[in-house]
């Protein structure tokens, strides 16, 4: 299964270049989302990257997490914790634990919180995303579950772009490494 999802994830994965005044190019993922085939395969792809490790929840930042983690926790048969991000605009009315990541691969810092009624001190949490490039998110997320004394299983990504030092700190497993791509 895990072949298919690969090749499905690279088939549809796109590099864009958005003209002369970028550095880079930029990376599109949208064709994920599109293809029924993708998300049939993707939380079970994920979820057998740690399901020797017997995780009580998923968490997962907010946007394209909160994509994922469903799939892969109805793979699991577990449930979800989302990281959100801190919105001026939209506060969370509830106990909420709140964290600042490093610069992220933009030099971009952000808070995500949790909700505190939804990870309890015996969970095992699965961490989840779509792309790991510095880990800042993963590394922000880890720090609420230890603030809850939760534990941390292991992190589950589609794709790892990040130094071996990060894929080791946080135990990444990735479908795909960025140069696949």
């Amino acid at each position: 299964m895990t072949d298919g999802i690969r090749r499905l994830l690279i088939d549809t994965f796109r590099w864009h270049d958005p003209g002369p005044t970028s550095s880079h190019l930029v990376s599109d993922i949208s064709g994920w989302w599109r293809d029924p085939q993708i998300l049939a395969a993707l939380g079970p792809a994920l979820a057998a990257l740690a399901t020797d490790e017997g995780p009580t929840v998923v968490m997962a930042p907010q946007v394209t997490g909160l994509l994922i983690a469903p799939l892969v926790a109805n793979a699991l048969g577990v449930g979800v914790v989302p990281a959100y991000k801190e919105d001026q605009q939209r506060a969370i009315a509830d106990a909420t634990t709140w964290t600042t990541t490093a610069p992220d691969y933009r030099g971009r810092t952000l808070r995500l919180g949790i909700r505190d009624r939804h990870l309890r001190p015996a969970d095992r949490v699965l961490l989840v995303d779509d792309w790991v490039s510095t880990g800042a998110q993963l590394r922000a997320m880890a720090q609420l579950v230890a603030v809850r004394q939760a534990t941390v299983t292991s992190s589950a990504v589609i794709v790892a772009d990040c130094p071996p030092a990060v894929v080791d700190e946080l135990r990444i497993r990735s479908l795909l490494h960025s140069t696949e791509l």
